[in-house]
């Protein structure tokens, strides 16, 4: 059982389809992860070591405040350019299911 499922996922892998998802899937998501590390660690990293937050941004409120609000709205945008991104990519995984249905049936 476990061999035909490998079978299938090996045949799956090699489709042109699935080759195109990994590579669009990877060009996304590593730089977007970049981003994100970077943009949640420079809190916690300015604020520890800097004393660039401490400004008055608006009212009483501090650049830490601002950037912590900020993070929020980081967070929902790259949520929803993900989801974007994934809605696209159904097609690309749904084209590599039909590829090897065709291979199966020659």
């Amino acid at each position: 059982m476990d061999s035909h499922r490998n079978q299938e996922w090996v045949a799956v892998e090699r489709t042109s389809a699935f080759q195109e998802y990994s590579r669009k899937r990877k060009a996304f998501l590593i730089p977007a992860t970049i981003f994100f590390l970077l943009f949640f660690m420079g809190l916690p990293l300015l604020a520890a070591f800097t004393t660039v937050l401490n400004g008055k941004a608006v009212g009483p409120l501090t650049w830490a405040y601002i950037y912590g609000i900020a993070q929020f709205f980081m967070t929902w945008i790259m949520m929803h350019l993900y989801v974007n991104r994934a809605n696209k990519w159904d097609a690309l995984v749904e084209r590599a299911r039909q590829e090897v249905a065709e291979e199966k049936g020659r």
